[in-house]
């Protein structure tokens, strides 16, 4: 990056991830959006929880973020 030029924000990964307190990757978990009959709730109730993005995709997840 030249001389002043800001980072942007990729707005598609802030709209999916938030950050932690503790400085990790909140993320929610995939396949709850829709054809709900053939999952359990025990599944819908499971994928509803939050999680963290690996380790390994980590920095990769902040420097979308803007803050890596």
């Amino acid at each position: 990056m030249g001389k002043g030029n800001k980072m942007k924000t990729n707005r598609a990964a802030a709209k999916r991830f938030k950050l932690t307190g503790s400085g990790k990757v909140k993320r929610n978990k995939a396949f709850h959006g829709h054809l709900f009959t053939a999952k359990s709730p025990k599944r819908l109730r499971n994928l509803r929880q939050g999680s963290t993005v690996a380790k390994s995709d980590e920095r990769r997840a902040k420097r979308m973020l803007g803050c890596g």
